[in-house]
């Protein structure tokens, strides 16, 4: 087991160097760069979260609570502002420490200046946060506000030589580059309703208000989103059950009817006259309720996953750089895997539709409910076809780079949920992948998946993971 960050974060390679020119300009007429110091500030206030990475990921986290929504948008907004800070901080490392061990996500170069002025890092870091969030969150403006203000103790608005020097460029790169990206494509999905299908369960003893038409349709045009890394969402696009084409082949299949009686036996919430026997452990039931996170109000599972990536950073002992380029990662590799697993549910030939629908309107059990509930305690499912989960994808992309970056598997650690019907707040584990694993099961045990549902996005998550890994943010040294 590796006790220590990887060689990648240990190792510095370049060193920062200003061009001659520049320090000749400088030296004529930069006088508000070199001669004039920059003003005295006052002490950070006290924090409850030391490190400025973890604390900007945890406004996000909070974020994601209050605005609600689907969680795919959410991960753009997590790789945008993790990728920034990366940047930010490289630039920071360049000008102050001596160079930097891994390649920047866009762009990172010295910035001018001839004393490091107090609490810099922080303040790099931090107001390149602010401000992608302030652009992707203008609604949230207050709250943003206050959370700069419990951090500096000044106004988001005063002045700071660092915006001019480095915080500009970082936020306006970003910009950018995600500028025309297909994520503001609302077009409303229309499918068919043919058998197999995919379509809202508003059932009369399980009707969801938000989920109505097939217009409700969460995020359908999500798979066609620009990626941060890989060169398309269908990159790694999955054969499965789309290799059988038609949904008529599909239904026919002995697979597919193997896969029913599955979750029909471990999915349901209750015995009924047809499924007289639910087959799902106490504990599976725990996991499934640990992993939800599905209503408003929750941090979603983009938001327990960067929980967790805070948690296991600070067990490990990782620095600000180290954490910046670890939440760069894990959040690029969540974007992209929110893209691939969109690709997989609308972009393909079989919209899937979920177990309920597959039980009940087939005449298996016309009484049979998933687990899984709204916050109102309505049986539900998520507003969007069933291949492949979501959960899943995410979850593997997440084991996948934390695998990678530390090393190593077997870490052991501890998660925690958000989700206010899980029986408890921590679960322990042994390794990133029995981790991501249970995520993925965590579905079917709810009865809004099927097992290639996790199965696909197990492997789907992992390819993204490796592909990030290997192509962004590389080892320098």
């Amino acid at each position: 087991m590796q006790t220590t960050a990887p060689r990648s974060v240990r190792k510095g390679r370049f060193r920062a160097r200003l061009p001659l020119a520049l320090v000749a300009a400088l030296a004529t007429a930069g006088t508000l760069l070199v001669a004039a110091p920059a003003p005295a500030r006052a002490a950070l206030p006290p924090q409850t979260i030391q490190d400025p990475v973890h604390y900007w990921n945890d406004v996000l986290i909070k974020l994601i609570k209050r605005v609600g929504g689907g969680p795919v948008p959410f991960t753009r907004a997590a790789a945008m502002m993790n990728a920034a800070i990366y940047d930010a901080d490289s630039s920071y490392q360049l000008t102050w420490k001596g160079g930097i061990s891994s390649a920047p996500y866009i762009d990172a170069d010295p910035y001018p200046g001839w004393i490091e002025g107090p609490d810099e890092e922080e303040r790099v870091i931090g107001r390149t946060a602010y401000n992608i969030l302030l652009h992707l969150y203008g609604s949230e403006t207050a709250f943003l506000d206050q959370r700069f203000r419990e951090r500096f103790g000044t106004e988001p608005t005063d002045f700071d030589i660092l915006d001019t020097t480095v915080v500009n460029k970082m936020v306006t790169q970003m910009e950018d580059a995600r500028r025309l990206d297909g994520s503001e494509n609302r077009e409303a999905y229309t499918g068919t309703l043919e058998p197999g299908a995919w379509r809202p369960t508003n059932y009369a003893d399980m009707n969801d208000p938000a989920c109505q038409t097939q217009s409700d349709a969460v995020d359908p045009n999500w798979g066609l989103v620009k990626p941060f890394a890989l060169t398309s969402g269908a990159q790694f696009r999955p054969p499965t059950p789309g290799v059988y084409g038609t949904y008529q082949q599909l239904l026919a299949s002995d697979a597919y009817e193997a896969q029913v009686e599955a979750v029909r036996r471990v999915g349901a919430e209750q015995e009924t006259t047809e499924t007289p026997e639910v087959n799902r452990t106490v504990d599976q039931e725990a996991a499934a309720w640990f992993w939800a996170n599905d209503n408003d109000g929750t941090f979603k599972p983009p938001g327990q996953l960067l929980q967790a990536t805070r948690d296991i950073a600070t067990q490990r002992g990782l620095n600000t750089y180290q954490n910046a380029r670890l939440f760069a990662l894990v959040s690029i590799a969540l974007a992209d895997a929110g893209i691939a697993v969109r690709d997989v549910k609308y972009q393909t030939e079989i919209d899937l539709w979920r177990p309920v629908s597959a039980i009940r309107e087939s005449g298996i059990d016309p009484e049979w409910k998933p687990l899984l509930k709204n916050a109102d305690g309505v049986n539900v499912n998520p507003c969007f076809p069933a291949w492949a989960s979501g959960h899943a994808t995410f979850g593997a992309a997440w084991a996948g780079i934390m695998r990678r970056y530390f090393n190593a598997d077997g870490i052991a650690f501890d998660m925690v949920t958000d989700d206010p019907r899980s029986p408890v707040h921590t679960r322990h584990f042994t390794s990133f992948s029995a981790a991501a694993r249970e995520d993925a099961y965590s579905r079917v045990w709810l009865g809004v998946h099927f097992p290639w549902d996790a199965e696909d996005g197990l492997t789907l998550g992992e390819k993204v993971a490796g592909y990030v890994f290997d192509n962004r943010l590389v080892d320098l040294s």
